[in-house]
């Protein structure tokens, strides 16, 4: 009777190994993804593309990010048909596939044609049912295909890290960024490092402050720009004597609550400006609550990069400072 029930759970002990190894071969024998930084590939007809579904795809995508001097789509798009989505060009880290004609709904899948990959599959039996569910559904369209951004940046920094250890041990905190970065500035507890670019330059600083230093209340806004400008003219200096970076006044800058190294955070993104001088550009400023070491770290990210685009190197630097791990 004890062999007549060990044998049918080995049986299937063994089914599931398989379909284990199977799946494991699958995901090991995917080409490796391709594409640009911050580039969806769009699977659709000609004329759904050129009709109200291809306008509802583009309202989601390619609407303007916040905090950039001039507009700059959130993502660039290439259009493909059905008929020639094959081979090499199933290989984009980040896919959308619109399906006509089928029950109305949207798959959010990983790794399909290469790895790593995100393909959101939206479907519907007609185009108004289509553009419904991009609509419903545009945060998190959005913001699926930003986090696989995010993560690409970081693997490709990843390839070649810093090797500044004075960061943990002044600040007791590691933060991954790559190693062309140079370090411009630092104190007992602030760090300024810059990455030359095309046009200018990639900028992090990073620094803390008493937990009393920031209040949650109506003038949060106020206070963040306060000590943003009091760091700037302390440490920021610009090109001619007497010139520092400050907060641009006539844009205002942007705030929100998120969660950094699972802490709560304030997020403020606007325009800084050098005080005397005729330089600006964005910037992205992460204030974490760091309770446990009654602290905040403050976390910055400004580039200067006149007469080019902004949106991969604000990205960049984006993805930086949510790599930060606070000890």
């Amino acid at each position: 009777m004890m062999k007549k029930i060990i044998f049918p759970a080995l049986v299937l002990l063994l089914l599931v190994a398989c379909g284990k190894k199977q799946k494991s071969d699958e995901e090991k024998f995917l080409p490796d993804a391709s594409g640009t930084i911050n580039n969806v590939s769009v699977v659709t007809e000609n004329d759904l593309w050129d009709g109200s579904i291809g306008d509802a795809i583009r309202a989601v995508l390619t609407k303007p990010i916040y905090g950039l001097p001039q507009d700059e789509p959130m993502f660039s798009i290439n259009q493909i048909p059905s008929s020639v989505f094959s081979g090499f060009v199933t290989k984009n880290r980040t896919v959308l596939i619109i399906k006509l004609n089928q029950e109305k709904g949207i798959k959010f899948l990983d790794n399909v044609y290469a790895k790593p990959q995100k393909v959101i599959v939206v479907s519907g039996k007609n185009r108004n049912e289509i553009i419904e569910t991009l609509s419903e559904n545009e945060s998190k369209i959005i913001e699926t295909f930003r986090k696989s951004e995010l993560e690409e940046r970081q693997r490709q920094m990843a390839k070649s890290p810093h090797t500044f250890k004075s960061i943990k041990e002044k600040l007791g905190l590691t933060l991954q960024f790559a190693s062309i970065y140079r370090k411009a500035k630092e104190t007992d507890n602030f760090f300024w490092f810059r990455k030359d670019i095309t046009t200018g330059t990639n900028n992090l600083m990073i620094y803390e402050l008493p937990l009393n230093a920031i209040k949650r209340n109506d003038s949060v806004v106020n206070q963040i720009i306060k000590i943003r400008d009091s760091i700037g003219q302390k440490y920021i200096e610009g090109p001619l004597e007497g010139s520092y970076m400050v907060t641009e006044d006539a844009y205002a800058p942007f705030i929100t609550e998120t969660i950094i190294d699972n802490k709560p955070a304030l997020e403020t993104r606007g325009i800084w400006e050098v005080k005397n001088a005729f330089m600006g550009g964005p910037f992205i400023n992460y204030a974490i609550e760091d309770r446990v070491n009654n602290r905040w770290v403050v976390i910055e990210g400004f580039a200067f990069a006149p007469s080019v685009e902004k949106r991969n190197y604000m990205l960049e630097l984006e993805s930086i400072i949510k790599s930060v791990k606070i000890d």
